[in-house]
């Protein structure tokens, strides 16, 4: 017998407190060397590449979405008794890191261009090292299971020999090469900008109409940034506008500037728009590129790196972009060439998203270009034929919207942090790419552009496992087996990963893309400091502990849809872990034990409960192979706050005081806990390490513990028939309580009928337990029924209320109900009464009032039929 063993809660404090334990735990996990994978195994791999964070950050709610759904994955895999690998690291994150050390220059009154490239670079390092281990103790508080031998970052040395490697590849291939070209330009950073770090919004600028030439030759163009007419090369029309036929190749003079320009024929241009007639400024403009290309036009720069106005010969050189923009625009005025003004003029504009904000400039630029055309055809091939899962699938027609439409790709920036693009200059104009091995003649220059960040972070997936050096870890975990990262950052991130993969491997970086969406406030809304509803993920670890933030956040991931999250959900899920400690710390105290045998002969609660295990195991298995972690977490709360908490352990309690079942139920509660310890553990790592080692008392530990594969028993279908109407039966009778206003606190006497033929003749005590029933006296009289069908029988319930309730108070309260319903029959007899009324009130409004009076009798018979079966 189990009876003799003492209670075992001491093994679990009174309440679970995160703060106290959760570093010291996380601690002894990488100590023990849990998350250290075996290249030299022969368990089958998985492996998850970290997205690197940059290393300016801390770590944001975005960060805390997408890691909880990788340690998910992750922890799962390596209790399913895989080889798992998730590789840590960062990414040098070159402009934004770039960024923050100029401001901090700045506010010491120097630059990065006093300094020198390599004094900036040695201060940059200084920051990387002051900085750059936040992120990674913060991983280290969200429970990352990460294999932190194998940290990389994108400018180690391993790193950096790969990017040489393979651009030097590009380069001898001619996939890599310089050419002119329309950049996004930051005159603040001086540099390119990749279009991720590019941010639209509406602004309000002026649209201004202006004149050029006179008379017959004369035609009116319009445009939001009237500065860039100092570049224009030519007017264009559409080839079909009868309106400018006749000045289809003429030239007319450009204000300002003096020299001729001529007037194209373009099917670009939208007849409908404005005059039907755009200036062309092929230098600053995307449109007027291509339409420059198409016609061979001139494509003169009319400003300088940092937004200045430059070599257009006239009196505006030398202005700031903004200034010109006024004086253009004066200058203009009085000439008489400014035919029509609109302010405010609503329109997109591309800002920054790197230091002050800044409206970028379209710009053409000498820079450095990938020639995309055949690396992304086999980046779009992959997902076609299969090789590559896109999940959700319905994000599939955005990737190959962007892949196979992708343009040439500019990887060079105007920066100092980053890969050195290496490339040499020697002194007769000869050019040359070096390898990593290889060292440049004596006089010659390297570039002095550094390449794009995202470059870099294209090589992620198999230079952070020794590539180009063909290693052990290359060999094991290569391809990697699922990418979970952000829609936003599909083209942008992935896309790259997808062409250098496949160019530097021959095959996919990857099986599986899963996406994932974007984490918004609780309203829907799109967080941002300016909007102040950013959330700190830190603060809600500090206040409800990191389990219940990893609940929460896996709770609302939906594939591929952005999530609402507020402190309700997190508070939500900290009452869920309370829930189910307590659960364990009351099963502990009867001394249930996952080591006990299960009966042979189960009771239905515990059939029941088995059964339902079994079914969940297999559901939350299902659906977290398919990614879906909000339904899989959903179903596991369910069971254990609904149908385990409330329903199996008060069905336990009667059993657990009964010899006949207490070791069988022991033995239930014990395994049950156990498996959902297990299903529980990659969504809330540290709880359930807590409870693990209040079930088991043995030194192991849940991380490593064997995935349940056979948790439960098959399912009993009569047990289960039966649970479910004694379910019912408990719920109407509670319901009717509730109704009749009998406090939950007290006990009833009752008479229950038809139980036998409902088949819950042997529940008669759990029953009663549950609604708190006692047995009927000689002297019952019943003060209210209540029938309750179940299945093709019912059982009908006779409780004597009335020492129950307070009958003053109630009489009074109907009274009160009685009245209110009274009023509202007679408002509306009154209305309805009216022929007035009737005739000429809308029809729906009618209607209204007759809904309303059929109501008011309704309360009226049912208060009256209360107050008459109340005791006088």
């Amino acid at each position: 017998m189990t009876d003799t063993l003492p209670p075992r809660t001491a093994d679990l404090p009174a309440q679970w407190n995160p703060g106290e334990v959760e570093a010291g735990m996380y601690q002894g996990w990488v100590d023990a060397g849990y998350f250290t994978a075996d290249a030299t195994s022969d368990k089958p791999p998985f492996c998850i590449v970290i997205p690197p964070p940059n290393v300016t950050g801390s770590l944001h709610i975005g960060h805390a979405f997408e890691h909880t759904l990788i340690d998910v994955l992750v922890r799962r895999r390596r209790m399913q008794g895989y080889e798992a690998l998730w590789l840590p690291g960062m990414d040098h994150a070159s402009i934004a890191v770039h960024a923050l050390v100029e401001k901090a220059l700045a506010a010491e009154g120097t630059s990065r261009r006093e300094l020198g490239r390599e004094a900036f670079i040695e201060r940059t390092w200084e920051w990387k090292a002051e900085h750059g281990g936040a992120i990674l103790a913060q991983m280290r508080r969200l429970g990352d299971s990460v294999d932190w031998t194998r940290e990389r970052f994108t400018m180690d040395d391993r790193s950096n020999r790969a990017v040489r490697t393979i651009f030097k590849r590009l380069f001898d291939e001619g996939l890599i090469y310089r050419a002119e070209r329309l950049v996004n330009w930051s005159p603040e950073m001086r540099s390119v900008l990749s279009d991720v770090e590019v941010e639209h919004r509406e602004v309000e600028g002026e649209l201004v109409s202006m004149r050029y030439g006179d008379g017959e030759g004369a035609i009116v163009v319009a445009t939001t940034r009237v500065e860039t007419m100092l570049g224009d090369t030519a007017i264009a029309v559409h080839p079909d506008d009868e309106r400018y036929a006749h000045l289809v190749g003429t030239e007319v003079e450009l204000p300002l500037v003096g020299r001729m320009i001529r007037i194209v024929a373009d099917e670009h241009v939208d007849p409908e728009f404005g005059t039907g007639a755009v200036k062309v400024t092929p230098a600053h403009d995307p449109n007027d590129f291509e339409i420059g290309r198409r016609h061979d036009l001139p494509m003169p720069t009319i400003m300088d790196e940092s937004g200045r106005i430059s070599g257009t010969g006239t009196e505006f050189d030398g202005m700031d972009r903004f200034e010109a923009r006024v004086k253009v625009r004066e200058a203009l005025a009085a000439q008489g060439r400014i035919v029509a003004e609109k302010r405010p003029y609503l329109h997109s504009v591309g800002h920054s998203s790197r230091g002050n904000k800044e409206p970028i400039e379209p710009r053409l630029s000498l820079q450095w270009w990938v020639k995309v055309g055949p690396l992304a055809q086999v980046a779009g091939d992959a997902v076609r034929d299969g090789s590559v899962a896109v999940h959700p699938k319905e994000m599939e027609p955005r990737w190959f919207a962007w892949v196979d439409n992708m343009h040439d790709w500019c990887i060079s920036r105007q920066l100092w942090w980053g890969h050195r693009i290496p490339v040499w200059y020697g002194p007769e104009g000869e050019v040359v790419c070096l390898g990593p091995d290889e060292e440049p003649p004596a006089g010659w220059t390297q570039d002095e552009d550094v390449l794009d960040t995202w470059f870099s972070s294209g090589l992620w997936p198999f230079s952070t496992l020794g590539w180009p050096e063909q290693t052990p870890d290359l060999e094991k975990f290569y391809p990697t087996s699922v990418l979970v990262t952000g829609y936003d950052i599909l083209f942008f991130w992935v896309a790259r990963m997808m062409m250098m993969g496949h160019y530097a491997m021959g095959e996919r970086p990857f099986d599986t893309i899963a996406l994932h969406g974007m984490v918004r406030d609780q309203f829907g809304k799109k967080m941002s400091k300016s909007a102040g509803n950013t959330v700190d993920p830190l603060q809600w670890m500090d206040a409800y502990g990191t389990d219940a933030l990893r609940f929460a956040l896996a709770r609302g991931a939906n594939p591929g849809t952005d999530m609402p999250i507020g402190d309700d959900a997190v508070l939500a899920a900290r009452s869920f872990g309370t829930k189910l400690w307590n659960a364990t710390r009351l099963a502990l105290s009867h001394q249930a034990s996952p080591a006990l045998p299960l009966p042979a002969g189960p009771t239905d609660a515990d059939a029941w409960i088995l059964g339902r295990l079994s079914q969940v195991r297999e559901q939350v298995d299902a659906l977290l192979e398919d990614y879906q972690f909000a339904k899989a977490t959903e179903a596991l709360y369910h069971f254990t706050w609904t149908e385990f908490c409330s329903w199996y352990l008060e069905l336990a309690k009667p059993q657990l005081a009964d010899e006949a079942t207490a070791d069988g139920t022991r033995a239930v509660l014990g395994h049950v806990l156990d498996a959902l310890v297990r299903l529980l553990h990659p969504v809330m790592p540290f709880i359930t390490e807590a409870l693990w080692q209040g079930l088991h008392g043995d030194g192991s530990s849940v991380v490593v513990a064997e995935w349940p594969t056979e948790a439960g028993r098959p399912v009993d279908a009569a047990a289960t028939e039966r649970i479910l109407a004694l379910q019912k039966l408990v719920t109407e009778v509670r319901r009717f309580r509730t109704e009749q206003r009998v406090p939950d606190s007290r006990r009833v006497a009752a008479r229950l009928v038809g139980l036998d033929e409902a088949g819950l003749g042997g529940h008669r005590t759990a029953i009663a337990s549950l609604v708190r029933l006692d047995a009927p006296g000689d002297d019952f009289a019943a003060t209210a029924t209540l029938e309750v069908a179940l299945g093709g029988t019912s059982v009908h319930v006779e409780l004597d209320t009335s020492g129950a309730i307070d009958v003053a108070a109630e009489r009074a309260r109907l009274g009160r109900d009685l009245a209110a319903a009274q009023k509202e029959l007679d408002a509306a007899d009154k209305k309805l009464g009216n022929p007035k009324f009737v005739g000429g009130a809308p029809s729906s409004v009618v209607e209204g009032i007759r809904a309303r009076r059929a109501t008011a009798v309704a309360d009226i018979e049912r208060v009256t039929a209360r107050l008459a079966a109340l005791p006088s």
